[in-house]
């Protein structure tokens, strides 16, 4: 018995090909080599360093080692100056913060270079649509102390701290427009100022919203009055989570009981502290003032909206009753207009902001699985690219029809490009063999078609 392993007219990633010709039709390469001024030889050639890092990325590397994959088999028969390994890992621990700041520029000109050419931020200009913006961070786990920067945040764990900005459309799954990596051990809100600044920027430079203020929601570690300010001042209203402190619970116990409304959940809620799935809840608004023990100047009106549940009785089961029904309550603070949001339908778009916690963890079941350098700058670089994948896979599924437009990068990962073809050259002209009976051959063939233009003939 006997295996062969070198195949080298055999390309495990040709769904590679019409992504990164959509990268070169959105500018990547170009970008990098312009915006990016990393020193000595280690920098030189910027913009095809950065595309092979991104091009690894999408094909499913999650480690320096990983984009060694460019280079087996026949990939470089279809994807010429790809970088060796080692080369990349030189390029990336060479950056500083500067460095990456220009990766940033980068990423937000290549995701407006996207938008452009797919269906990226599809309905970001319907006049009746809303732009939701999220605001989060998640801790990256690292193990040892070789990693600069990494500390116990309050998760607990060992890591590196992402605080990344998401945009979100009625018609278009979650896009990435701000990220930044911080030190483990930091709060949730340092650099969220600065961070939803970029993110507002980016959504600008995306298309010019004609209809609803966009709305930037976060959850209570973001309530400051530096970040609200500087969303306000930029146009967009918020809604973000409160803490129950004695202002808030004030507030709460000068609602009227008259002035509750019953809302039934889409779907049974979970609630950890009883262990229970609960699905009816109560909401209630009422007009609030957030920083009020600041100067008048830095007070900023609003709305206090408030959801509360049935406390339940863990020994209900047991026939002990409860004498009177308790409640526990949420809390969050909104500058939306009543008249485009009533007390129900703010709390359930609030709701939705759990939603940029899915793409935390697509990210980090793709390329942010690890952190691959000892150097806090080539870690924070390695995010900024990531997130430029990730883009660039869901710029490619929205070509390829409904179907894919939100599914995650695992999902267009194994559609779109993890696919087996076999090269063939007749006439100077390059053959991809791809295989029979290929359940997802149509949409991968509207990709390559919407992408690609000659010389490349493909066949089943």
């Amino acid at each position: 018995m006997s295996a062969v392993f070198d195949e080298p007219n055999l390309v495990s990633a040709a769904g590679l090909v019409p992504l990164m010709r959509l990268a070169e039709s959105a500018g990547l390469q170009d970008l990098a080599d312009s915006h990016l001024s990393v020193p000595t030889d280690k920098g030189a050639n910027a913009g095809l360093k950065v595309a092979s890092v991104v091009a690894g990325m999408a094909a499913g590397a999650d480690s320096i080692t990983d984009m060694g994959l460019l280079r087996h088999g026949g990939m470089p028969r279809l994807f010429t100056g790809a970088y060796a390994p080692s080369t990349l890992g030189s390029f990336l621990r060479s950056f500083a913060f500067g460095h990456v700041r220009q990766l940033d520029a980068v990423a937000s000109r290549f995701l407006t270079g996207l938008a452009q050419h797919s269906r990226l931020v599809a309905g970001l200009g319907d006049p009746q649509g809303r732009v939701l913006i999220d605001i989060d961070d998640t801790i990256i786990e690292v193990h040892g102390y070789a990693k600069q920067g990494s500390g116990f945040g309050y998760s607990g764990i060992r890591g590196l701290n992402a605080l990344l900005a998401t945009v979100t459309t009625g018609q278009a799954a979650p896009v990435i427009v701000g990220q930044r990596l911080r030190q483990g051990s930091c709060g949730s809100a340092r650099g969220a100022r600065r961070l939803v600044a970029d993110a507002l920027a980016t959504v600008n430079k995306l298309g010019q919203h004609a209809g609803l203020r966009p709305l930037l929601r976060a959850d209570s570690a973001f309530y400051g009055r530096a970040t609200i300010v500087t969303a306000i001042n930029a146009g967009a209203d918020v809604s973000v989570t409160l803490r129950l402190d004695t202002t808030v619970k004030k507030a709460i116990a000068s609602i009227e009981e008259t002035a509750w409304a019953t809302i039934e959940y889409t779907d049974a809620v979970y609630d950890e502290p009883t262990g229970c799935w609960i699905s009816r809840a109560e909401v209630a608004e009422i007009p609030f003032t957030a920083f009020c023990s600041a100067r008048k100047s830095d007070q900023v009106p609003g709305r206090l909206i408030v959801r509360r549940i049935p406390d339940l009785n863990p020994k209900a089961d047991q026939g002990q009753d409860t004498i009177f029904t308790t409640w526990r309550f949420h809390a969050f603070f909104t500058t939306t207009d009543p008249g485009v949001m009533d007390t129900v339908t703010a709390d359930k778009t609030h709701r939705h902001h759990a939603i940029i916690e899915q793409v935390h963890a697509d990210l980090k079941n793709s390329a942010l699985a690890h952190l691959p350098s000892g150097k806090f700058a080539a870690n924070a670089a390695w995010l900024v690219l990531a997130v430029m994948a990730f883009n660039l896979t869901r710029a490619a599924a929205t070509l390829t029809g409904p179907a894919l437009a939100k599914a995650t990068t695992a999902t267009i990962r194994r559609t779109l490009v993890t696919v087996p073809a076999r090269i063939a050259t007749s006439a100077r002209r390059l053959t991809l063999h791809l295989p029979l009976a290929w359940p997802w051959q149509n949409r991968w063939t509207d990709l390559f078609t919407a992408t690609c233009d000659p010389p490349t003939a493909i066949t089943y």
